[in-house]
């Protein structure tokens, strides 16, 4: 059963892997393993789209793997963030807020690290297709990403 949705989560941006923007040229921010705690135990493990806000940054499409990343054996449940935005600067520390607003596939394992980047763009692909309809439009502008926390 997936946790009805949109879910929404907020927390300072910490060190993860260094594997998104060194290995898989696909930079993702991380949550403390405190903010994973926190989530609803029946959020199902696996990929989910969404919005993101970077301190006080615009609202920019996100895709999110939620889980263990079966291809690199992890032993902590994470949350990986990946904004569809340049940042020309280091973001740990800073506070980062998401919507996450559908799910798109379950968490997998892959063959080679080229299958694992193929699948991720191809995430990406989905997400901006979807975050481009009306429903999902709204909630770039949702109370969550302009009120101080």
């Amino acid at each position: 059963m997936i946790h009805k949705l949109p879910i929404y989560v907020s927390g300072e941006i910490v060190r993860g892997f260094g594997r998104g923007s060194k290995e898989l040229g696909i930079p993702t921010a991380n949550f403390s393993l405190d903010v994973v705690k926190s989530l609803p135990e029946s959020l199902q493990t696996g990929v989910y789209y969404g919005w993101a806000k970077v301190n006080d940054s615009e609202v920019y499409k996100m895709v999110l793997s939620v889980g263990w990343n079966p291809f690199y054996n992890n032993k902590e449940k994470s949350l990986e963030t990946h904004i569809m935005h340049k940042f020309n600067c280091d973001l740990y520390g800073r506070t980062l807020r998401i919507c996450i607003v559908g799910y798109l596939r379950p968490e997998q394992n892959f063959k080679s690290l080229d299958d694992l980047i193929k699948a991720i763009k191809s995430d990406i692909e989905a997400a901006t297709t979807l975050l481009d309809e009306a429903e999902n439009q709204k909630l770039q502008h949702a109370p969550f990403f302009s009120t101080k926390h």
